[in-house]
């Protein structure tokens, strides 16, 4: 791999992230064991953007695999193409990340199948090695590689969950939606608001979020509000952006949306 290679996975400008606890600190730690690192949290409360400016923080290139059901080992690993050549084989992002010395972040991981998951095994413990077998080449990882999953345990049932096999190989830190305030700072920061707007937005948001379970799979997230947000700093109405972007998307139940929409009309 050449250094080009490693340069287009780099993270150039710092991404805004507001810390909530000692999570810093504790992926720092982390990474200097290389432990591999769980991040488990609801959606949109900001792991993805968390481990972006940890890649950051640390100088290292972040390569970001978007986890579904239909991904395979091969998807993971590399495979040969066919090519006017004959074939050639072509790594997958879990091997680019272990040779490069990258931060691979698969998130949402329980969403691909167990089979697939398997294959991060080698690499998440004292091995840190990666078998390309049809390939017949054994990959060492990186000394800067690390290996970083996500995932939202609210979702998951018995039979979408990482078996104990794969869990007991990584560090874990919960995440959840941020207090009040620090969530209103976030949201008057990336959506361009005032201060009151945004605290009228994470108000709105935990109503939603006391109906998880209630009708609500979940709550809004502060991605949601930051939507909102941007909305209403281009010159929406509040009640308009708060429709579009935390009450359509949420749900299609009518009196759910009736329940959601009276809650901001209550702030707006």
């Amino acid at each position: 791999m050449t250094d080009i290679d490693r340069d287009q996975y780099q993270i150039k400008t710092e991404p805004y992230y507001r810390p909530v606890a000692d999570e810093i600190a504790m992926y720092e730690a982390a990474y200097a064991a290389r432990m591999p690192v769980m991040l488990k949290g609801p959606t949109g409360c900001g792991k993805s953007r968390f481990v972006e400016h940890m890649a950051w923080r640390l100088g290292k290139p972040l390569i970001t695999v978007a986890c579904n059901e239909d991904m395979t080992a091969s998807d993971l690993v590399g495979r040969f193409l066919l090519d006017i050549n004959g074939t050639k084989w072509q790594d997958g992002p879990l091997t680019v990340a272990a040779r490069i010395g990258a931060i691979c972040y698969l998130d949402e991981v329980v969403e691909a199948r167990q089979d697939t998951t398997v294959v991060i095994h080698p690499l998440t413990d004292h091995r840190r090695e990666l078998p390309l077998e049809k390939k017949g080449e054994l990959v060492h990882a990186h000394p800067d590689f690390q290996l970083v999953i996500s995932y939202n345990p609210g979702y998951q049932s018995l039979m979408k969950d990482l078996k104990q096999s794969t869990k007991q190989r990584f560090g874990g830190l919960d995440f959840d939606y941020p207090k009040t305030e620090v969530e209103s700072e976030i949201v008057a920061h990336e959506g361009g608001v005032d201060k009151e707007t945004a605290e009228k937005l994470v108000q709105i948001a935990q109503r939603s979020r006391n109906l998880k379970g209630h009708g609500l799979d979940e709550g809004m997230s502060t991605r949601l509000l930051v939507y909102a947000a941007q909305l209403i700093s281009k010159g929406i109405s509040p009640q308009d952006a708060c429709q579009m972007a935390l009450v359509t998307p949420l749900t299609d139940d009518p009196d759910m949306r009736d329940t959601l929409g009276a809650a901001v009309n209550t702030y707006f």
